[in-house]
């Protein structure tokens, strides 16, 4: 009889921590000289990494004024306000990352005069090609929230000015 090979138990992930103590997937490979190069050996991706990705490719889409609701939106503009410090790319972005799939959360702010249904279209397709393409995790779910519609006449929460205490 002849020997089969059982991949989906050599590429079965499981949940792990890193050195630093971050949640992650591990995808584990194969092990021996009989597997591929590409194959052999674990790799680890850390839930922030998913989050990263998710927050850049949901802010790829012209219409994605910001992403983040409410108090994650005041926090950040305080906090962007501090020399040395950056903006948080994954602000807005919940991510639940499993052994071998992701589903994310997405709070977003869009133009106005965008059609928030092929916005939140466009969205989902951009997170998913991008979650899936770098990280091999199946993406399950993108679930929008949209918290504002940004005015063309609004001033940026981070601009400075117009107060009346100096």
């Amino acid at each position: 009889m002849p020997e089969t090979t059982d991949r989906t138990s050599a590429n079965a992930g499981t949940r792990s921590r890193n050195e630093a103590g971050e949640k992650g997937t591990t995808l584990k490979g194969r092990r021996g000289t009989d597997a591929p190069g590409g194959m052999r050996g674990d790799t680890t991706v850390a839930d922030r990494v998913v989050a990263k990705i998710a927050g850049m490719a949901a802010r790829e889409i012209p219409e994605i004024h910001n992403l983040g609701g409410g108090m994650a939106r005041a926090f950040g503009a305080v906090k962007e306000r501090v020399p040395g410090a950056s903006g948080d790319i994954t602000r807005g972005v919940s991510v639940e990352v499993g052994e071998r799939q992701a589903a994310v959360d997405l709070d977003v702010i869009v133009e106005y005069g965008a059609s928030i249904v092929d916005t939140a279209g466009d969205v989902r397709a951009n997170v998913i090609q991008a979650v899936e393409n770098m990280t091999g995790l199946e993406v399950v779910e993108v679930n929008i929230a949209v918290h504002d519609v940004h005015l063309p006449d609004e001033e940026e929460e981070s601009e400075g000015g117009g107060g009346r205490v100096a």
